[in-house]
């Protein structure tokens, strides 16, 4: 049988955020400059720990992408995936990857981050992917989520909806957040941070 691994994206196969680094690759300098302005004190709340990610994200949607053409968010994604992802990659991370791959493991990618880019740059490795998706009407862009945000207990109700788990010999999963935590609890071998938890000797 084979196994499943469960990766998280930002922060645990790239170097950065990614979402906060695409949407200020496609929002010009002004609404930039406005959102900043509109979204300080949720930056503040999320600083303070007062806010959670994904209600900061679902902000920053709003002011930054409403109303913007789903066509040139994939066009950007997919620039975004060729330019920007490379060099953030963790070449631990990749080689991890390619480890499950000759194994003939199925890899998931279960990220919060946008399919816009995760599509282009999944499809280029061969891996599965559970994202966030954004809601579209009439090829714009409305500002809200289609669907849930992918964080938390998202992560893993999309992951038990897609895959029959007693169908795997072993679950790995692997994440760097909080965000991750209800992932990682549906694994049988967590990687946190890296950091082998003591049950992870046979992924080195």
């Amino acid at each position: 049988m084979p196994n499943l691994a469960l990766f998280d994206f930002d922060g645990t196969i790239t170097t950065n955020d990614n979402f906060t680094a695409f949407v200020r690759m496609v929002v010009s300098p002004w609404r930039l400059a406005l959102g900043k302005i509109i979204l300080m004190p949720f930056i503040v709340g999320y600083k303070a720990g007062v806010l959670s990610p994904s209600r900061l994200r679902r902000m920053i949607i709003m002011c930054a992408l409403s109303g913007k053409k789903e066509v040139d968010l994939v066009e950007a994604g997919r620039k975004y995936a060729i330019d920007r992802l490379p060099p953030v990659m963790k070449t631990h991370a990749i080689k991890k990857i390619d480890w499950h791959k000759s194994q003939g493991d199925t890899i998931v990618v279960v990220s919060a981050s946008l399919n816009f880019y995760l599509a282009s740059w999944c499809a280029q490795y061969q891996l599965d992917l559970i994202c966030s998706r954004l809601e579209v009407r009439n090829g714009l862009i409305t500002g809200r989520y289609h669907g849930q945000d992918c964080t938390g207990r998202e992560k893993a109700t999309r992951v038990l909806s897609k895959y029959n788990l007693k169908s795997f010999e072993k679950i790995y999963a692997y994440g760097d957040s909080a965000e991750d935590i209800e992932m990682l609890n549906l694994a049988d071998i967590k990687i946190w941070c890296w950091q082998d938890d003591g049950k992870s000797a046979a992924a080195t």
